[in-house]
């Protein structure tokens, strides 16, 4: 059972080709941005080729010049004959091109006269010294131009496009709002709607593992459908079911099955959404789902995550009594269960941090059922694999039962990349199915990480590690509540210089005798360095951080010390978590470090017991290792004989047949 997987999600929905576009408000933006550029560009009339100061004395030597015009005292407009224009002389004149509100200029040269006291001196002198009569003499036009449009955007432009901005950003950040009202809309809810018009694949069919929690949310969903079934005993519907479990466990999945099943519309919404920079916007936001889907009940509100709003009031230290997550839960709490009637509308939420959450929050009447989505166990497994090997094409008569062995304490999400990985792997080897040996290979890449065959590693480092492993596989094999060996490889993982793969056995309550002989086992690597080498070294910081809590927690919440008795210091509902005092004296504490010591001492002894008993097989175990880097429990078994385990089974097995042929011949004799 997985919350995120391929193989299950339903298939994207095609676009509907009859259907109109969705109008998007940015073209709004974008065309008052286009217009006003332009206008600026075509107010400014068309461009006309500059004359310098030969070219006007050329001009006026050969009488080509009709009339000069002096516009706004900037700049002069040159005027030619139609003759001079006709002559060739001149490059051919682009027609006047067509403003916006104002008539274009039609000259054909323009000159930037700098001084205007001296242009009309510079003008006539010219005229004089080619001959010009008084008459003929062409004195310049003084005119007053005014460009009303050009005026107008130049101080339009820049307010036009800060107000462009402003727009943009405020609609960014509320992220576009329900109907994309932009700022208006930040308070709406943003909850996910699937009704009757949109497609759901996902169905029960899908969710494999957790039939209990099935149970409970398909009582649900027949309450919504067949009201009548259950109102007419007197009976009512729970206001809300929270789902509780570890990450991958199926909790999303199975609010999507729900989604699936139902015939009701469906709010699907996660935690987060209710967070914002801005106040009051998550109050704004529950108020507001609450009446959607009071207006389309009966319906199903599904709020995923929903630690991310509902954490315990007061705890946190940085903020006042007017926390906006606060503010957020208040509401909710009162939407859930407060004077106003929610007639038909069910809440569903998922969370796997149960521990946090606000005790209002918990009780009944808002979530009248918790349902525990726990890791699945061996069969569950196994019918978790047959959902996602459906669309992966595998051997022959592949066994199922044998991959939900191999993965003890996997949940769901961690099966569903078990099969993509194995898929992966065999495409990566050219294979036309996925075998067997692909899905182990898929296991060990997931559970220890990457090959790393390239890492270098010193003759002495690798015998170190050998021996290390080799003292690990040899004491778990001779301790009758050890888990049973699988392999044993010296070849670096991740960060692992070498792993030993155990498969545990799934049991519900352990022993005092079981974890100590995991005690044992686990400090094995560092006792076989010790015995062989003479020195320890830093590879076993991973089994002594287990060892040590495994020890802490025999001593102080499982009651397992006959000096500190049946006390348990653990507390379920987290409280102690944001305390900075222990729930014990300081003399409790010394006496809990110094049991915890010493059950971690004899455990190491009991270690070194089991190798000096078995100095030649950890020899030749270790040998192997640095031969062929992997062995398996067939070559413990050839070293070392049978477990220890399978011996004392068998001969409880032999004595418990003895007893039973000696009653059957005492009651015959009778």
């Amino acid at each position: 059972m997985t919350e995120n997987t391929n193989n299950n999600q339903e298939p994207e929905k095609l676009p509907d080709r009859n259907s109109k576009p969705r109008f998007n408000t940015n073209w709004i933006f974008a065309i008052l941005a286009g217009s006003l550029i332009l206008f600026s560009l075509f107010s400014g009339g068309k461009t006309v080729e500059k004359a310098t100061t030969s070219q006007i004395k050329v001009m006026i030597a050969n009488r080509d010049i009709e009339k000069v015009s002096v516009v706004n005292k900037d700049y002069a407009e040159i005027y030619l004959k139609k003759v001079a224009l006709e002559s060739g002389r001149y490059a051919k004149q682009t027609k006047p091109g067509i403003g916006f509100g104002m008539s274009l200029p039609k000259a054909n040269f323009t000159y930037n006269i700098g001084d205007i006291s001296s242009f009309e001196p510079f003008i006539l002198e010219a005229q004089k010294s080619e001959g010009y009569t008084e008459k003929e003499l062409i004195y310049p036009d003084y005119i007053t131009r005014k460009n009303y449009i050009g005026d107008a955007l130049s101080w339009l432009l820049f307010p036009a496009l800060l107000v462009i901005l402003w727009l943009f950003l405020m609609k960014r950040m509320s992220g576009g709002g329900a109907g994309g009202a932009g700022i208006f809309s930040v308070g709406k809810s943003r909850a996910q709607i699937f009704d009757k018009d949109t497609n759901v694949k996902l169905n029960f069919n899908d969710v494999a593992g957790l039939e209990e929690a099935k149970t409970e949310v398909m009582e649900i969903v027949d309450f919504l459908k067949n009201p009548k079934k259950y109102t007419q005993l007197g009976g009512k519907i729970p206001k809300g079911a929270l789902l509780i479990g570890p990450p991958g466990t199926g909790k999303t999945m199975l609010a999507k099955a729900v989604a699936g099943e139902a015939n009701v519309p469906f709010f699907s919404i996660s935690g987060s959404d209710f967070v914002e920079m801005f106040v009051g916007v998550g109050a704004s936001r529950v108020r507001d789902l609450f009446k959607q889907a009071k207006e389309k009940a009966p319906c199903i509100v599904f709020i995923d995550e929903i630690d991310a709003v509902g954490r315990a009031r007061g705890r946190n230290a940085n903020f006042g009594s007017n926390d906006e997550r606060e503010n957020t839960l208040n509401q909710l709490l009162t939407e859930m269960d407060g004077f106003g009637t929610n007639m038909g509308v069910i809440i569903l939420a998922a969370t796997n941090r149960a521990d946090i959450l606000d005790r209002a929050l918990m009780r009944a009447g808002r979530f009248d059922r918790q349902i525990h989505v726990e890791l699945p166990d061996i069969i569950e497994r196994e019918a978790i694999f047959k959902v996602h090997l459906r669309p992966i094409k595998i051997e022959k008569d592949f066994d199922i039962g044998f991959m939900a062995k191999q993965t003890p304490g996997f949940s769901g999400a961690d099966i569903a990349n078990v099969c993509n990985e194995s898929a992966l792997i065999a495409a990566r080897k050219n294979k036309i199915v996925v075998e067997k040996q692909d899905f182990l290979d898929a296991i060990d890449r997931i559970v220890g990480g990457l090959e790393r065959k390239t890492k270098i590693i010193s003759p002495v480092e690798k015998k170190t590690i050998a021996y290390h492993e080799a003292g690990h596989a040899t004491v778990s094999w001779h301790l009758e509540h050890a888990s049973p060996l699988l392999k044993v490889t010296i070849i670096p993982r991740g960060r692992a210089l070498g792993a030993a793969w155990y498969l545990p056995e799934e049991r519900q309550l352990t022993t005092r005798e079981q974890i100590l002989d995991e005690l044992a086992y686990a400090l094995g690597g560092r006792a076989s360095e010790e015995l062989i080498f003479g020195k320890i070294s830093t590879g076993a910081l991973n089994d002594l951080e287990k060892i040590t809590k495994q020890a802490y927690a025999m001593v102080s919440f499982f009651g397992m010390s006959e000096k500190v008795g049946n006390i348990s210091f653990y507390d379920s509902s987290g409280q102690s978590d944001f305390g900075f005092t222990k729930p014990y004296s300081e003399k409790t504490a010394e006496l809990i470090d110094q049991e915890v010591n010493l059950i971690i001492a004899e455990s190491y002894v009991r270690a070194k017991e089991v190798l000096k008993n078995n100095m030649k097989g950890l020899a030749e175990l270790a040998e192997l290792l640095l031969e062929k880097e992997v062995i398996f429990s067939e070559d413990l078994e050839r070293i070392f004989g049978k477990r220890k385990a399978e011996v004392l089974k068998e001969e409880r097995e032999a004595e418990a047949k003895t007893k039973l042929k000696v009653m059957k011949k005492s009651k015959t004799q009778a």
